[in-house]
């Protein structure tokens, strides 16, 4: 199944080219959070308004490493949320959105 991460591009590059990629969130809250595809628009709309550039990251969930969990989240919706790291085998595109 496929998942997906938005992540700024200064942010991914201090991890391009590394094993791992790791959020700010992982710290703070305990998870790296995704999105299923359907719901990457609304993500951007409520998180990312007034930035002109992110990264989609597209993440192989059947090669990850780290525990993922659909939990509850936002507007009742069902998210995907990281446990851990993500390995850079999981990671299996980067896509440039302009917004």
């Amino acid at each position: 199944m496929k998942i997906f991460h938005i992540v700024l591009p200064d942010i991914w590059k201090n991890f391009e080219g590394k094993d791992f990629y790791s959020a700010e969130s992982l710290e703070t809250e305990g998870f790296i959070h995704c999105s299923f595809e359907n719901q990457i628009d609304g993500v951007l709309q409520r998180y990312y308004s007034g930035v002109e550039k992110v990264l989609i990251m597209e993440i192989d969930s059947e090669k990850l490493t780290s525990k993922l969990v659909n939990e509850p989240s936002t507007n009742d919706e069902t998210y995907p949320h990281i446990y851990g790291i993500i390995n850079q085998a999981a990671i299996v595109g980067i896509n440039n959105r302009i917004l």
